[in-house]
């Protein structure tokens, strides 16, 4: 894809970045990124990956908009009120950036229809917020080998992990967070959200995601970020590949 100069100005500003320039942002306009998930991470999300340029923007998510959503998520508006989050998105994207292709797919993605939509893509959003959803998103990413950039927020925590199954040693979101642990669900009804915590950790896989696809900088890949919103604090963990898991151990590429 060629930049015209219309293009030129409206990504000037990651243009004049060194580890972007025109290569960059030709890679993302000619990248095709799947959000699993249209609200409060897939918002800010699917805002930032729209407004710099991603050329085709698949939003996937099956709920209706309530009331509870507006305190935190952006991208719907109060008389969307009822509409599919998806679309109501996906609207809302189009208005900032009518230059890119912006697909809303108003279901939430399971089997065959999940595989399809990330093998159509080439990288991977999982701006969900339950653990089947997140578990499946990962087993259909690490068999197309496609990344995947995870993000989860509840109360003032959030956590950001990136999975890429083209590299040997990356780990997947189930080395991190075995299925049949079976860790407690928290959920935003029950458990309450801040609303800013999930504008910084979707912002955080925005930028994930942009930089995977421009070639810029250092992706997070093999490591958990946990940021803590009361003390504005974020640690840093290493996550190890289980040589043993049941969703990589057997990847194609499996450094052996």
């Amino acid at each position: 894809m060629n930049l015209n100069d219309e293009h030129l100005l409206r990504y000037s500003r990651h243009i004049l970045l060194p580890d972007v320039g025109v290569a960059g942002q030709t890679r993302i306009a000619e990248a095709a990124v799947l959000v699993v998930g249209a609200g409060g991470l897939g918002c800010p999300v699917a805002l930032y990956l729209g407004a710099a340029g991603v050329g085709r923007l698949c939003l996937a998510d099956g709920d209706e908009i309530d009331l509870t959503n507006l305190q935190r998520q952006i991208g719907h508006a109060t008389a969307a009120i009822g509409e599919n989050k998806a679309e109501s998105l996906a609207r809302c994207v189009r208005a900032i950036n009518p230059e890119i292709t912006v697909q809303a797919i108003p279901r939430n993605l399971s089997g065959d229809a999940l595989d399809r939509a990330i093998a159509g893509v080439d990288l991977v959003v999982d701006a969900s917020d339950n653990f089947a959803t997140r578990h499946a998103v990962n087993r259909a990413c690490v068999v197309a080998q496609k990344p995947l950039v995870s993000g989860a927020a509840i109360g003032f925590s959030g956590q950001l992990a990136v999975f890429d199954p083209r590299e040997p040693h990356s780990p997947c979101y189930h080395c991190l967070f075995p299925a049949e642990a079976g860790e407690p669900e928290m959920r935003c009804a029950e458990s309450g959200v801040f609303a800013p915590l999930v504008g910084i950790i979707g912002s955080m896989q925005a930028m994930e995601a942009l930089k995977l696809l421009a070639g810029a900088g250092e992706v997070q890949v093999g490591t958990l970020l946990l940021w803590d919103g009361l003390r504005s604090d974020m640690r840093r963990l290493n996550i190890l590949r289980d040589p043993a898991c049941p969703v990589c151990a057997q990847r194609p590429n499996q450094a052996g």
